[in-house]
């Protein structure tokens, strides 16, 4: 699938405490810091749902199918290193090709330093840029941070399963949100 312009655009600013921040498209060889990166949030099993971390090799195979599928992913580094991911994977039939689901995460180190707030915007500019109608996420709603993050964005709740995961015996809530860039309706 041939890349938009946009697909290759990088994004660099300072963070609330000025350090040096960039988005930018993941490569091949970001696949061992991504793991590296990954492994302690995954680790921790709170707001991200996954067992293990992806071997290297794994990681190498998931960004060629991101890139040759047309999906974004994009990698934050903060001085140089990956310290966190944003992808959005476009739907696969064509009746769900206007639409993406979004999944994002940053190392501990690289929380509140405003760096989701660009990621949102960078996201939301390349949904934008490839035509989607559509941007789904889901968030635990123990995780306050992210989903005001999203309610700023322009997100807005679809739905709510109950009690659908469990976190040091306390039971909570699986939020599914969504962001329309048209109105309800219209067709491009």
């Amino acid at each position: 699938m041939l890349a938009t312009q946009f697909s290759q655009t990088v994004h660099t600013f300072q963070s609330k405490d000025g350090t040096p921040i960039r988005l930018r498209p993941v490569r091949i060889e970001d696949a061992s810091e991504i793991v590296e990166a990954a492994k302690s949030i995954i680790d921790k099993g709170v707001f991200i749902q996954k067992k293990k971390v992806r071997s290297v090799t794994e990681e190498q195979q998931f960004i060629r199918d991101m890139i040759d599928n047309g999906h974004m992913y994009i990698v934050a580094e903060v001085n140089g290193i990956v310290r966190g991911i944003a992808r959005v994977l476009r739907g696969d039939l064509n009746m769900k090709r206007h639409t993406g689901l979004f999944r994002t995460w940053l190392h501990e180190d690289a929380q509140g330093k405003g760096i989701g707030k660009q990621i949102m915007k960078y996201t939301l500019d390349w949904c934008q840029s490839e035509g989607l109608h559509k941007l789904c996420l889901t968030v635990f709603s123990t995780n306050d941070i992210a989903l005001k993050l999203y309610e700023r964005a322009g997100f807005i709740i679809e739905g709510v399963q109950k009690d659908q995961v469990i976190f040091n015996t306390q039971f909570a809530d699986e939020i599914w949100m969504a962001y329309f860039f048209k109105k309800e309706g219209e067709i491009r």
